[in-house]
């Protein structure tokens, strides 16, 4: 900005503010009657709706997911795509949110432009619908993730009917039994340490798969309790990942 700008800017700001109105009582008046307005719709809502209360606190639950509240959903889920890639967590969780409270402290200091009308100001207002668009849209998938406990997989089509309800009593206990705390299969689970599973049906045979669940290696825990206590669950989980393919 030039100094002919800048004197022009100056007199431009004295005129406006000449004909406008104090901040108070204006100003707080109208930020009061709002907050009254937020207060009541708020207290409204609550009478008629209530308040959502999940179930009650059980600490030997294995099935339980810890999920954020909604306002951090978009964060939740920058997390949950980064999964995978250890190495880019400490971004996804410190450096992306840091770097982005950064440059909002700093707005003032490398955005000095006079003009405040944003259809102006084509870069700061493509940048703000950009990141809006963004929140939203991690906010919403977030809100739509999956337990991290279910197994996200479809049974296959040419299954009968007899094998898409064993397929589904499989993934069932293989969520259930923390399976995808070491394995992927599908879209859900971390890599690692143990190997991807959503193929796993294609390497190995049935027997081999029952043989590995009973006799892992460390540090996987062995099924053969399951396969003793409960002969028909540890059988859908062999199906189930026998038909991984």
């Amino acid at each position: 900005m030039n100094q002919a700008e800048k004197e022009a800017y100056l007199r431009e700001y004295s005129l406006l503010k000449n004909e406008g109105k104090p901040f108070y009582p204006y100003i707080v008046a109208k930020d009061s009657m709002m907050a009254v307005i937020v207060m009541a719709v708020i207290i409204f809502l609550t009478l008629m709706f209530g308040a959502e209360f999940g179930p009650k606190a059980d600490p030997t639950t294995t099935t339980y997911v810890p999920r954020p509240d909604w306002y951090f959903y978009f964060l939740f889920e920058v997390l949950r795509v980064m999964r995978n890639v250890p190495e880019f967590t400490p971004l996804a969780a410190i450096g992306v949110p840091t770097i982005a409270m950064v440059l909002l402290f700093l707005l003032p200091f490398y955005d000095r432009s006079p003009e405040r009308r944003i259809e102006r100001r084509p870069v700061a207002l493509v940048a703000g619908i950009a990141t809006i668009a963004a929140i939203a849209f991690l906010t919403y998938s977030g809100a739509d993730t999956g337990s991290p406990n279910s197994v996200d997989l479809k049974p296959p089509s040419n299954l009968s009917a007899a094998q898409v309800a064993t397929f589904r009593a499989g993934s069932l206990v293989v969520g259930e039994s923390g399976c995808l705390a070491c394995h992927v299969i599908g879209t859900n689970g971390n890599n690692g340490p143990g190997p991807p599973l959503t193929h796993i049906g294609s390497k190995l045979r049935p027997g081999a798969i029952a043989s590995t669940l009973r006799n892992p290696t460390a540090p996987m825990p062995s099924f053969a309790g399951l396969a003793t206590k409960s002969p028909q669950q540890f059988q859908d989980v062999v199906n189930f990942l026998a038909e991984l393919q």
